[in-house]
């Protein structure tokens, strides 16, 4: 079978764990939450750091942990890869000798991730023989990955990777996982409580409060419910899968095609074909009753009001379907009140900005 299966009922005093999900089997799934809401306990019972009574834990068909069958795989013997928020390697080694570490874990014969292969994929190559003291925090962070990779894990858990670094070495880091995510068939379950990098990363996201899930599906479709606290707030968006089209050079944009229609975004590398994934936020999107003449705004799309939800003082989430695609716009109280807007209505969405996430 494809797929994790987690089944981790755990008592710590007075906090509570009630996790049985079946996670898929590849891409990556973010477990999201605030601080307390169990996302460290639940990769600590996959790890089997600790063992919790009455456990379940099935990896792709492989049985790691079911107690009614006596059945306990200790933490060595799993094949994981972890990386910590802060990466833990040896000082006194340099990278090279770092990575092979991680590789004498795996006999050869299981090895599917070779050292070339994560020194590529981190592009690390030109700091093999440097002393891990004397690597940024970016690049510190990014050997932690290819040595976790190095183990030929077939769970890569990662928690919190990018908490410890500053916005520059976050946008450092983030285009390497992109790329374990894209050129990789290893499991990935991310632990986070930053909305920017779920919306950037993940495939499958489970929302955990006071250890207990909340909601778990597709991050998109869950990005856009509105009776969800992940769809309110500044950082409430929509992602978007789209095809690229065309370039214009003379302008430095890339036309790209969705669902819903066409947007102007700002110069991409991609080639004519290839997928993007955008990021649209709820605070970026105007709504109008009829498509706008000698608007600064390049990019609107027709689309249905499908829910409206108070957002805070003054303001209301609309929730908008352009053509199968959901959408998410932020207006006043006020406005939609003007508008008379309902489910059902039929809008023009102005999107004002895009962010292009891979």
């Amino acid at each position: 079978m494809n797929d994790i299966q987690a089944r981790f009922h755990i008592r710590y005093g007075v906090f509570a764990l009630d996790f049985d999900q079946t996670i898929p089997g590849h891409g990556i799934t973010a477990l999201f939450g605030p601080s307390g809401s169990g996302k460290t306990t639940i990769l600590r019972a996959l790890t089997g750091i600790e063992r919790f009574k009455g456990a379940y834990l099935s990896v792709n068909g492989q049985l790691w942990q079911d107690d009614d069958q006596h059945v306990f795989l200790p933490t060595h013997k799993r094949p994981l890869g972890y990386v910590f928020q802060e990466a833990s390697l040896f000082a006194h080694l340099n990278v090279r000798r770092n990575l092979e570490f991680g590789m004498r874990r795996v006999p050869e014969s299981e090895r599917r991730v070779s050292l070339d292969q994560a020194v590529q994929l981190l592009d690390i190559g030109h700091l093999m023989e440097r002393k891990s003291d004397r690597l940024s925090g970016g690049e510190r962070q990014r050997v932690a990955i290819a040595r976790a990779l190095a183990t030929s894990p077939r769970l890569l858990l990662m928690d919190e990777p990018l908490a410890a670094l500053d916005p520059r070495r976050k946008e450092e880091i983030m285009p390497y996982l992109q790329r374990l995510h894209d050129e990789l068939d290893i499991p990935v379950v991310y632990v986070s409580h930053s909305p920017d990098e779920v919306a950037r990363l993940a495939d499958h996201l489970i929302l955990l409060e006071n250890g207990k899930v909340i909601a778990s599906g597709n991050t998109a479709e869950l990005l856009t419910r509105l009776d969800l606290h992940v769809a309110h707030g500044d950082a409430a968006s929509a992602l978007v899968t789209a095809t690229v089209a065309a370039h214009d050079p003379d302008f430095h944009l890339t036309q790209a095609e969705f669902s819903g229609g066409k947007l102007q975004l700002p110069q991409q590398q991609a080639q004519i074909g290839q997928q993007v994934r955008i990021r649209i936020q709820a605070r970026d999107v105007s709504l109008t009753l009829a498509p706008q003449e000698g608007s600064s705004v390049l990019n609107s799309v027709p689309a249905v009001v499908t829910e409206l939800a108070e957002e805070s003082a003054g303001q209301v989430m609309v929730g908008l379907d352009a053509n199968g695609t959901r959408l998410l716009s932020r207006i006043t109280r006020k406005s939609a009140s003007v508008m008379q807007l309902a489910p059902g209505a039929r809008v023009y969405a102005q999107i004002k900005g895009i962010a292009i996430l891979k």
